[in-house]
């Protein structure tokens, strides 16, 4: 056996290894986010009972501006991060007794549901729609 073969044989399981390790990670992720807490119900149970409740409640208007919101997200994790962001944002809305989704609801729910990294982004797209970030500066120091 030749030495740049058996350098192959070793890059190839150190990239194999790699691979599994992180596909592993999501995976175990996923998981936990799976097993029940206290009440019973798990992570992932929440955001389908909290989407299913409140998906009456989205108006035409409020569901592209999610959609815009989540675009930059990649495609891949789209569909999981507008869930979970709808489902706190219909947490939110169940929480205040509202009977639709509105604006304000919608962007205080993203706020809470996204980590701090993305909203720079978000405060970038209201000040390009001139929607006032004012009423919502409390939330982003959360």
């Amino acid at each position: 056996m030749s030495f740049g073969f058996s350098l192959f044989i070793v890059a190839w399981t150190f990239i194999l290894v790699g691979l599994l390790a992180i596909g592993g990670f999501f995976m175990f992720r996923k998981f936990l986010k799976k097993l029940p807490k206290e009440d019973g119900k798990s992570n992932l149970d929440w955001e389908e009972y909290y989407f299913e409740k409140t998906k009456h409640m989205w108006k035409t208007e409020d569901k592209v501006l999610l959609e815009e919101l989540v675009a930059p997200v990649p495609e891949l994790f789209r569909d999981v991060a507008r869930q979970k962001i709808a489902s706190k944002i219909g947490e939110l809305a169940l929480q205040k007794r509202k009977s639709k989704i509105n604006q304000d609801i919608l962007i205080e729910g993203y706020i809470l549901a996204t980590p701090k990294r993305d909203h720079k982004f978000l405060i970038k797209k209201l000040n390009e729609k001139e929607i006032d970030i004012t009423p919502y500066l409390s939330l982003f120091d959360k």
